[in-house]
C-alpha cells in the first residue's frame, strides 16, 4: 500500500492510500498531464515565473489552489490527488507539506 499526506500546518494532515492496482492502472506520463490541466484549471501561479516547472511544484499549487476543504471531505478531487501525485513522483510515501512548501518522499 501506498500513501499520501497532504499538510496544510500541524494537525491538518489528510492521509491517502493508494492500492498498487490504482497505481498501475495509471501512467506516470498520465499523471504529469493530469496536474498540467490542474494547474491551469486552478488558476495556480508559478513559484518561479522565470524557470521550468518542475512537477514537485505543480503538485504543491495544485493542492494549495484545491484548497483544504477538498482533502479535509476526502472528495473524488482529493483522492484522484493522491494517486496522480504518488504515480508523478514514483514513489510510494509522499508528503506534501502546503505550510512548509516541501515534498518529501
Amino acid at each position: 500500500m501506498n500513501t499520501v499526506i497532504v499538510s496544510f500546518g500541524e494537525g491538518l494532515d489528510y492521509i491517502f492510500e493508494v492500492s498498487e492496482a490504482e497505481l498501475a492502472a495509471l501512467a506516470p506520463r498520465a499523471a504529469r498531464q493530469w496536474f498540467d490541466r490542474e494547474f491551469v484549471e486552478l488558476e495556480c501561479t508559478p513559484s518561479n515565473p522565470m524557470g521550468k516547472l518542475l512537477i514537485v511544484d505543480q503538485i504543491l499549487n495544485v493542492a494549495k489552489y484545491g484548497g483544504e476543504q477538498q482533502f479535509a471531505s476526502a472528495s473524488n478531487w482529493a483522492r484522484n490527488f493522491a494517486v496522480h501525485a504518488c504515480s508523478a513522483v514514483g514513489r510510494p510515501h509522499v508528503r506534501v507539506d502546503t505550510a512548509g512548501w516541501a515534498i518529501s518522499y
